[in-house]
């Protein structure tokens, strides 16, 4: 017999709830008949403490620095693997075989291109808008190029998968070449997925141009650190619009606008804005390190600690090693990646910061990797969303594929008042 927690209830009312246990032994109490039993619901602002899903696709330990892609270490995917490989691994739930990871590579090759009058929609943005917000139209427009397609509704989401994974470099890209007025680059079907990106950002048609080596590898690492990470805001609104049963387009470029906030995919530009802010008060790191330290200074260091991780956060290790050889090969002159470092090796070696185990975390590096390869400060939660899209593709196809899957539908204590009535003007 399964084990259940007992809820005592204000009138006597003692209440059996199933105790659930996970592969990694995270149990939970599943309270999905608390309603029907007792007529009482739970309050969790924010749902910290609430599971809305079971799902195998990623595992994070923050107290320990574990993060996990069904299964496999996130240091052994970064070290062997590839951001496609990696796609293919969170999308099918396993690694392909040779001959299937070709055929996924090419299939994401061959439908990198865009529908011709996609390029019209650029003309109706103005000059300054935040590529966030191309992004997200773009790709919710997609829905109106692929419509009654033939298939199966699996088949028809997988094709719809391909054609995100492959268009969203295109997409973005486009949206750079837009703000800086310069003409679009088709992709190149010679090149892999992280050099065509950059070919697409930074290639002209009047010179020929070839990444460096070195950034193509720093950027397929990030975007495999970046590619899922529980049910975080954005992960979490792609499953709760896709329990609609909309289409594929519309949950990712749901997942798009929740990413774009601030608390969320903007962190690693609010790394460089913090930076920014150092440079224009003379460049003091120690003056602003004791600020940190101060709760009443208001101000706070951005890209150290984690919400989740509570020691270290994995991927900044991995990165760190990254940005460091990135660093060094494109012999950047930038004063904000010299505050950065000095930054970096100032929290290291504080006291504070090692017993508050605030160390720097992934947003810290990809912000400053980001910067060195030329990537527009606003243009930073992009980089994110590339990253994040295969993990959003996973829960999509995860939650559509669950048997028992229902709409998406909180509860709420109203706090309104308890009767009112309407009134003529003069009596309001």
């Amino acid at each position: 017999m399964s084990e259940t927690a007992e809820l005592k209830l204000p009138d006597g009312q003692v209440v059996q709830l199933p105790v659930v246990e996970g592969s990694a032994g995270e149990r939970a109490i599943d309270i999905a008949n608390l309603r029907a039993e007792s007529k009482y619901i739970t309050l969790d602002p924010g749902f910290g403490n609430t599971g809305s899903c079971l799902s195998s696709i990623t595992f994070i330990d923050g107290d320990n620095g574990v993060l996990l892609y069904r299964g496999i270490p996130i240091e052994e995917l970064c070290a062997h693997s590839s951001f496609l490989e990696t796609s293919f691994l969170l999308i099918n739930g396993r690694l392909p075989k040779k001959a299937e990871l070709e055929s996924f590579e090419s299939e994401i090759t061959r439908h990198t291109m865009l529908y011709e009058d996609v390029k019209n929609f650029y003309d109706g943005f103005p000059r300054d808008a935040h590529p966030m917000a191309i992004l997200a139209s773009v790709v919710c427009s997609l829905s109106s190029f692929y419509q009654d397609e033939q298939g199966s509704p699996g088949e028809v989401s997988y094709l719809n998968s391909i054609r995100l994974m492959a268009k969203l470099p295109t997409i973005a890209a486009w949206a750079y070449k837009r703000s800086v007025g310069q003409p679009f680059m088709y992709p190149s079907n010679n090149l892999r997925y992280c050099e065509n990106f950059l070919y697409m950002m930074f290639g002209l048609p009047v010179e020929e141009y070839e990444p460096d080596p070195a950034v193509v590898e720093a950027l397929d690492t990030l975007l495999i650190l970046h590619a899922d990470h529980e049910q975080n805001c954005s992960t979490s609104t792609v499953r709760l619009v896709r329990s609609s049963m909309t289409n594929m387009f519309a949950c990712i470029a749901s997942g798009i606008c929740a990413l774009w906030g601030s608390r969320h995919g903007g962190a690693n530009q609010e790394v460089i804005e913090m930076l920014e802010q150092i440079q224009e008060d003379g460049g003091n790191v120690k003056k602003f390190v004791e600020m940190a330290k101060d709760r009443d200074s208001g101000f706070r260091l951005m890209g150290f600690g984690h919400r989740v991780y509570k020691n270290f956060d994995p991927r900044a290790k991995i990165i760190k090693a990254k940005c460091d050889k990135v660093l060094e090969r494109l012999k950047v002159a930038d004063p904000l990646l010299d505050i950065a470092k000095e930054l970096e090796e100032a929290a290291l070696n504080d006291d504070y910061f090692k017993e508050k185990k605030l160390y720097p975390n992934v947003d810290f590096y990809s912000g400053i990797i980001y910067k060195a390869m030329g990537i527009p400060t606003n243009a930073f939660t992009v980089m994110f969303a590339l990253g994040r899209l295969p993990g959003w593709i996973a829960h999509a196809k995860e939650y559509t594929e669950e048997p028992k899957n229902r709409i998406g539908r909180p509860r709420q204590i109203y706090t309104g008042p308890e009767s009112a009535h309407w009134l003529p003007f003069d009596q309001r």
